[in-house]
């Protein structure tokens, strides 16, 4: 039998599998967008040309207290080379770096290391700002605003909100809850406190499956109304290829620059698949620090596999499950519809795990899930509900022999920042 050898990205190195021609449907990419020649040049032509709003250096005249959101290190947004222009501008705003602080958006992930902070934002912005992580669990550093108009209560980062002006810094992305990654999600749940982000999360699995690539839906209409409240002033969003290279930049209003930088998105992470497999193999590259991030691997493969088929996860996870919701474990193993009970009943103490682990059951639900991963171990596995397997070609022998010698099989080979479009 004829074989293809596949390399699939795994962290720093590859994994490889030999899969029967006869039975590829294909292997799938993100679109192979060469970047800009200067990244630097591309965020000065942002600036100059802002989307929906006045430039930079004159929105920012006569404020005081400017605060910058940016991205944390479970994104390879290149905030190191964006930074600098954007506190330039500031500066002939005649905003002085003394007055600008710039806040992680951790959302609910771990705290950055200080060696972490110099990689990712850079020597040049850690010597003129001050920057912090989000103390999301610290209700003390929080500020309650209230409610949207749907009920989500409203706790967000008290630096942010007393800022007089407010910059979100982030990259576009398909995303398994908002839609898409970028604009008003640096808030929400960027700087926000656990509850809210719990909420917003729980609104997501409210549908049976995913708004992967889904623009306008519930959850990102609650992340705009959050931004607004909170006082988002301006975003600074970029689009990144599969190597995480600036493709190009978008700089403006909260909501118009956004969209505009979903229009480019799509053309980079959407592929186009003739059918539905029945086995999917992909990687989580580049979501690989814990399994928090690298479950979004399991929305695209959802889209590309039949209903009963198999998923095969490719990741090392280097730090495990989750972090900062390492209790996850303990209700991983329930189906979606007793997850909610329980939510409901108010039995579960992380409102957040449970809400991905609501989003998980509905996958699993639909189809079986194997995982290849170093950071996982078997025992692990079965809590989350996968089967564990020590090698790719080893998952993939086993899914042909359940579903048959004339299985089709696609790859997605950076599945977490994936779109597949079927037909």
């Amino acid at each position: 039998m004829k074989t293809r050898h596949v390399n699939l990205p795994y962290g720093d190195t590859e994994l490889g599998v030999n899969i029967p021609e006869e039975n590829l449907i294909g292997v799938y990419s993100p679109e192979e967008v060469p970047p800009v020649s200067d990244v630097r040049a591309e965020v000065q032509r942002a600036l100059e040309n802002p989307i929906g709003s006045g430039r930079l250096d004159e929105l920012a005249k006569g404020k005081k207290k400017v605060v910058i959101v940016a991205d944390d290190n479970t994104r390879l947004t290149p905030t190191d080379l964006i930074l600098p222009p954007v506190l330039d501008a500031l500066n002939a705003a005649e905003v002085p770096d003394s007055a600008i602080t710039l806040i992680i958006a951790l959302g609910t992930h771990r705290f950055m290391t200080e060696e972490e902070i110099l990689k990712k934002f850079g020597t040049e912005v850690v010597n003129r700002i001050q920057i912090k992580n989000h103390p999301f669990r610290d209700q003390d550093k929080l500020v309650d605003l209230g409610t949207t108009e749907n009920g989500t209560k409203i706790m967000i980062n008290r630096e942010v909100y007393d800022a007089d002006f407010v910059i979100g810094v982030g990259s576009i992305v398909p995303h398994h809850i908002p839609g898409f990654a970028g604009g008003s999600k640096i808030i929400q749940p960027g700087v926000s406190g656990e509850d809210t982000t719990a909420e917003t999360h729980l609104l997501s699995v409210r549908a049976p499956r995913s708004y992967l690539g889904v623009l306008e839906n519930p959850v990102r209409e609650e992340l705009d109304s959050i931004a607004k409240k909170v006082g988002l002033h301006i975003i600074f969003n970029t689009v990144l290829n599969r190597y995480g290279e600036v493709v190009e930049a978008f700089f403006g209003d909260v909501e118009a620059a956004f969209r505009k930088g979903v229009e480019r998105s799509k053309k980079v992470f959407s592929v186009n698949i003739p059918k539905a497999a029945d086995i999917v193999v992909s990687s989580s590259h580049p979501c690989d620090i814990e399994f928090w991030q690298a479950h979004k691997t399991l929305y695209p493969s959802d889209l590309a596999v039949r209903e009963q088929g198999i998923i095969i996860i490719v990741t090392p996870c280097y730090e495990g499950v989750a972090m900062t919701h390492d209790d996850i474990l303990e209700v991983t193993g329930e189906s979606s519809v007793r997850l909610r009970e329980m939510v409901e009943r108010g039995e579960v103490k992380d409102r957040v795990a449970a809400a991905l682990a609501i989003a998980w059951a509905q996958v699993k639900e639909r189809e079986t899930v194997f995982i290849v991963s170093d950071g996982i171990d078997k025992r692990t596995a079965d809590k989350l509900g996968f089967i564990h397997f020590p090698g790719v070609q080893e998952a993939l022998d086993e899914a042909l022999r359940r579903k048959g010698s004339d299985a089709g099989i696609t790859v997605l080979t950076h599945a977490a920042d994936m779109l597949p479009v079927l037909g």
